[in-house]
């Protein structure tokens, strides 16, 4: 098992950063590695999410959403090919840091056989969290 985590500070309510987040139709406007999603995230259900990585890797997954708890958590769970083979476990978890700021902490939990094998996608993969929560906390601080 293999963990990624990062954190930003958003000078903005849980509430407006929940519903920038939550705004999947606009993600192809701002953020530069959740480029789409086909379909209405839901507990339970799947949606197709595509994904560009810094160093010019795409996968389309077809995650399943674990939780959308307004204004606390988004977490979903994909895997290549089957089950087992290379997991991941992504979440966006937002915090209350002080009077009009939110902490924005968003992770992946990564499991499976080839692991060991993908040491070079998982740094990217941070890199790819990075932008990701900087082109967020703009987007957030420029609505609020």
């Amino acid at each position: 098992m293999k963990k990624i985590e990062t954190m930003i500070t958003l000078d903005a309510s849980l509430e407006q950063v929940w519903n920038v987040l939550v705004d999947f139709s606009a993600y192809p406007l701002w953020s530069p590695t959740i480029k789409a999603f086909d379909g209405k995230p839901a507990v339970g259900k799947r949606c197709k999410v595509r994904l560009e990585q810094p160093n010019g890797f795409k996968i389309t997954m077809n995650p399943r959403f674990l939780c959308i708890d307004a204004d606390r958590e988004l977490r979903w769970k994909g895997n290549l090919i089957l089950p087992g083979i290379f997991d991941g476990e992504h979440y966006f978890r937002l915090e209350q840091a002080g009077a009009d700021q939110v902490r924005l902490i968003q992770g992946e939990i990564f499991s499976g056989l080839l692991i060991p094998f993908f040491g070079q996608l998982l740094l990217e993969t941070k890199k790819g969290f990075e932008l990701f929560n900087m082109a967020i906390k703009q987007r957030v601080e420029m609505v609020a």
